[in-house]
């Protein structure tokens, strides 16, 4: 995954992300908006041939500061879930 700031302003940030799946920053983007001092959190597919996302957080904090918070609860979550899944899955 490769993320390069686009646009940054004390409560805003827009970032272009490639080399990575949607799906991974739709966790982020759900984690980003259950913090109440988030106004908004956005994830596009600028173009399916280009496979570049882009993602904007508008917050009453650092924007930075809650990607970082929401990137280790998603992680957390994930991890979570692989253990749960492995030790409910058995290979022959």
């Amino acid at each position: 995954m490769n993320a390069q700031v686009i646009s940054s302003e004390p409560k805003e940030i827009s970032l272009s992300i490639t080399e990575t799946d949607i799906g991974i920053l739709y966790i982020i983007q759900h984690e980003l908006l259950k913090e109440s001092n988030i106004e908004f959190a956005g994830v596009i597919l600028k173009h399916p041939l280009t496979n570049e996302c882009w993602m904007r957080i508008n917050s009453n904090t650092k924007p930075m500061q809650e990607i970082k918070k929401a990137t280790d609860s998603a992680i957390k979550i994930a991890n979570e879930f692989k253990q749960i899944f492995n030790s409910k899955i058995k290979v022959n």
